[in-house]
């Protein structure tokens, strides 16, 4: 028996957002339990608004929970962490920067390594995402995957033990997003980090996922827990078979009752 510690450890969480002008506390989270092991990858799904961002950002320690506890390797969260890196929707790279540059950042920032150990491992890392040859291009320079591959090594040069992404697929073109989603898988697998996605494309979180977590209207409770069970390594083509799209539908009938509640669609009768 494995006696380490989840990856993540999420006990009974709820968030209250408080809005001052008004007087008004909003309650965004209820009661969320989650559990992550060691090298999974886990995609939250839910209706648009119901928290999954804030229950992201909790978990990187951007914002405060209002009761309960997160946990990272049996240790509570309480701050950002070097143990956790967030990749954005948008890539957010300096424009002034090289590649190199851009992901040799962080490296700065802890100022741990020298500065050919900083760029040989920056290097190594541009190399696992594809981009070998473009370390002197700057953004201007790249496409939008190529943009989100940097932003995706930046936050790997770090070495975190759990890698955070809220929709970082979002902003690209439909082709360019499926091959992402390909090369994120193969990223992870050499890497053999954990991973928690945030994602509004449920066909995308099917493809991804280990398991996914279905979240309720607001306020978010865990409404179910899906096992993808698809082999591996996963293809593109995979998405047109049965499996797959029965899969896909029946998490979409699990949103769809959720938004109903809210007035965003009309439920079936």
């Amino acid at each position: 028996m494995d006696a380490r510690p989840p990856k993540l450890d999420v006990r009974q969480v709820s968030i209250a957002h408080y809005n001052e002008r008004m007087k008004h506390s909003l309650e965004v989270l209820h009661d969320i339990d989650l559990q992550m092991r060691e090298g999974e990858l886990v995609c939250i799904v839910g209706p648009s608004g119901c928290g999954k961002s804030t229950f992201l950002n909790a978990v990187d320690g951007l914002i405060s929970v209002g009761a309960g506890k997160i946990l990272v390797d049996g240790r509570e969260v309480s701050g950002p962490g070097a143990d956790r890196a967030m990749v954005f929707q948008n890539d957010c790279l300096f424009p002034w920067r090289t590649v190199l540059r851009n992901v040799v950042y962080g490296l700065e920032l802890r100022g741990t390594l020298g500065k050919r150990d900083m760029h040989d491992k920056a290097s190594r890392i541009i190399d696992l995402v594809g981009l070998k040859g473009f370390e002197e291009h700057y953004p201007n320079e790249l496409s939008g995957g190529m943009r989100q591959r940097v932003n995706i090594a930046r936050a790997l040069v770090t070495d975190p033990q759990l890698l955070l992404l809220d929709e970082p697929f979002a902003a690209l073109d439909a082709q360019t997003r499926e091959f992402m989603q390909v090369e994120l898988l193969k990223i992870l697998a050499r890497t053999r980090t954990s991973a928690l996605f945030i994602t509004h494309q449920i066909n995308e979180a099917v493809f991804l996922a280990d398991r996914v977590v279905v979240f309720s209207a607001r306020p978010a409770r865990i409404k179910e827990v899906i096992d993808i069970d698809l082999p591996a390594p996963r293809t593109l083509s995979m998405k047109h078979e049965l499996a797959f799209v029965e899969l896909e539908q029946r998490i979409w009938r699990l949103i769809e009752e959720e938004a109903a509640k809210t007035g965003m669609l009309t439920a079936a009768a």
